[in-house]
Parts: C-alpha cells; structure tokens; sequence
C-alpha cells in the first residue's frame, strides 16, 4: 500500500505557511512558500506494531532566502518538522528529517561576485619577446592602414622614453599569423593607444581592438587626428596635436604608471647620445612623483651614463633651452637633498665633501 503522507506533504505545508504568517513568523511562512519540494519516502522503516515510516522532506530555496536561514539552519530544519508532524493526521506516519537546500547554481554566481578572475590569454615568453622586445612599457597603438608610416615614427619617439609600442604593419612578421599575433600583443600591452583619423572607425580591427583595451581596464589614450572618440572611447578625453608633438602628449600621461618608469630608467641606461638624453629630458618636468627607490634608480643611471651627465636637460646646463636639470627634479619630487660633482660627473647627497685636486710636488729639474 502507498505511503499517504508524501501525497498529502504539499496541502501540509501550504497549511503550515499560512499558521506561521498569522502567528507573525515571516521568515519561515517565507521558506514554505518559495520551496521547491521534493519527499524522499520511507528514509526509516520501523515494523513494530504494523510498521511506522519517516520521511525525508527537502525543501530547495532560492539562493536570498536560503543565504537568510543559513545560519540558523539547523534551528529553522528541526522547528518545520515538529510543527508538521504536529499538524498531519496521518498514523503511523511522520517527517524524518527537513533538509533547507539552495538551487542550483549557476556559473552566474562567480561573475557577480566580482572575485572572479578572468581567463588571460597564454602567450609564450618567446612571443612575448618577440612582440615587445626585452623592456619597456608596453604601448598597443591602434590605427589605420592609411597611417602606416607616421605611425612607425612615433614609435621610434616613444622608444627613447622606455615604451615599446606594437604597431601593427611594422612589427607582424609575413609568416606569422596576423590575427594570433595581434591578439598577443593585445593580452600583454601594458597600455593602449587610438591614434583617430577620420576613417578610424572604417577599419575592420580598430573598434575590436578599443573594445579589447577597455576589458583588459589598460591605461587608455585616445588622440583625435580628425575623428572625436567615440563609443567605448567617449569616456576618454581626447589628446587634439598634430604627429611632431604627439609623443610628448602621450609620454605626458604615461609617466603616471610605475611600468612606464622602470622603462624609462632602462632607456636612461642605454642613452647613447648628448641630443638623446636632452630629448628624454622632457618627461623630468611631467613626473608627479617618486618613491625614494625610484630617486635612487635615477641617480644610478645617471651616475653610470657619461652621456646622461653631458645631456644639458639631466646636469642643468642651459637652463633656459633645457630647464633646470634632474638635481632641481628631485628636490620637487622628495625631501632629500642632492647636488652635483665637480664637473657634473656624479649626483651625490648635499653637502658632500668636494674632491680636493691632487696637489702637484715641486721636483728638481737636472740642468
């Protein structure tokens, strides 16, 4: 003979709902009436005097009501059973156990979190390399066909200020694939780029790539060669020059990053001219800070670099062609105090004994 109880449970609970919100029990009135319900028959079987069998009641919740109970679960399990065993008239017959479960969930949850960590492209060392050379701060610039070889010049501008930019119909090697190529350089840029002429928008790959850089959260640069940002880009404001001085305006921004000036300090290392150092000179005066570590690397490099120390921008020669020099700098930037060496060969701290010049002896000459 079937069990009666399990086919009897829903008109139970929908009882019990209405006895829990007269008597002012919102919060289990408002468990009965969202839960899915499902019995598990005869969980415990006891054949004494003609058999007596319990049942298990599952009740599934949704994911706010259920995260509302769960820490009176147990409490909340056991005060429904009593109260439906209580209520039912059905012999030999009874609730086991109540189970309070979630829905299931969905991959939704790990989104909405907002802990989530998305998925990065793997690109290997090799084609990182390959992309981006050895250092510096990474620079993806967007643009169109049309724009090819002024694009290619402000990268060989950006280089002397530690970016490594990645344009694309200067740096895709014929034999490897376009779109793999541009999707790594996409996944390991540090920053992005959208050099907007008019037809910027006609490209195939531009508002791919924007959209790309807006994801990934990068530093996001827009300049507008004839064409106002737009879309994702709406949000940025937008350089207006023109190609001779687009590079400063864009180093202008990107000083704000460490990256960038880990790059920077490399590209002082490697400095190997007077007008090279004078040029990277122009970002000195943008930096809005540094820590003292980052004084000190500047100094190294500048200790180590003949070419820095005769660069009038870094040893405060000219100032009015070539401002102040790096020593000024760091006074503006940090509490430390420096000065430069006899000759401008060395930066070391303030008040430094000055090196006395070797004293010549007087010799006898044989006449």
């Amino acid at each position: 003979m079937a069990d009666l109880l399990p086919g009897k449970m829903e008109r139970c609970i929908a009882t019990l709902a209405k006895v829990y919100g007269r008597d002012g029990k919102r919060q289990l009135q408002e468990i009965l009436v969202n839960a899915q319900v499902h019995v598990d028959e005869r969980t415990s079987v006891d054949n004494w005097d003609g058999g007596t069998y319990g049942h298990g009641l599952h009740l599934t919740l949704p994911e706010n009501i259920f995260l509302g109970a769960v820490s009176k679960k147990a409490a909340i399990q056991d005060e429904i059973k009593q109260d439906l065993n209580a209520l039912h008239h059905v012999q030999n017959e009874f609730v086991e156990e109540v189970y309070l479960e979630m829905e299931p969930a969905t991959d939704e949850w790990r989104e909405r979190s907002g802990l989530l960590e998305k998925v990065k492209r793997s690109v290997p060392p090799d084609a990182t390399k390959r992309i981006w050379g050895d250092s510096g701060f990474r620079l993806f610039m967007s643009h169109r066909a049309e724009v090819q070889a002024e694009t290619g010049a402000l990268k060989e501008k950006l280089k002397l200020f530690g970016i490594s930019s990645f344009v694309a119909h200067v740096d895709i090697h014929p034999t490897k694939t376009w779109q793999d190529e541009i999707e790594n350089a996409l996944a390991t840029m540090d920053g992005f780029v959208a050099l907007m002429t008019p037809d910027f928008h006609l490209s195939k790959w531009t508002d791919q790539e924007v959209g790309h850089a807006v994801c990934r959260g990068v530093p996001t640069i827009a300049v507008n060669f004839g064409m106002t940002p737009y879309g994702f880009l709406a949000k940025f404001q937008a350089l207006t020059c023109d190609w001779a001085s687009v590079h400063i305006e864009i180093v202008k921004i990107l000083v704000r990053q460490d990256r960038w000036f880990a790059g920077y300090v490399s590209a002082l290392r490697k400095c190997a001219q007077f007008e090279e150092g004078n040029t990277m000179a122009l970002a000195l005066p943008w930096i809005e800070r540094l820590s003292e570590k980052q004084v000190d690397d500047l100094i190294a490099a500048y200790n180590d670099n003949p070419e820095l120390q005769g660069a009038y921008g870094f040893n405060g020669e000219h100032t009015r062609k070539y401002g102040d020099g790096l020593v000024s700098h760091l006074h503006r930037l940090g509490s430390r105090r420096f000065q430069y060496s006899e000759g401008k060969k060395s930066i070391e701290k303030e008040g430094t004994p000055k090196k006395a010049k070797p004293k010549v002896e007087d010799v006898d000459v044989p006449f």
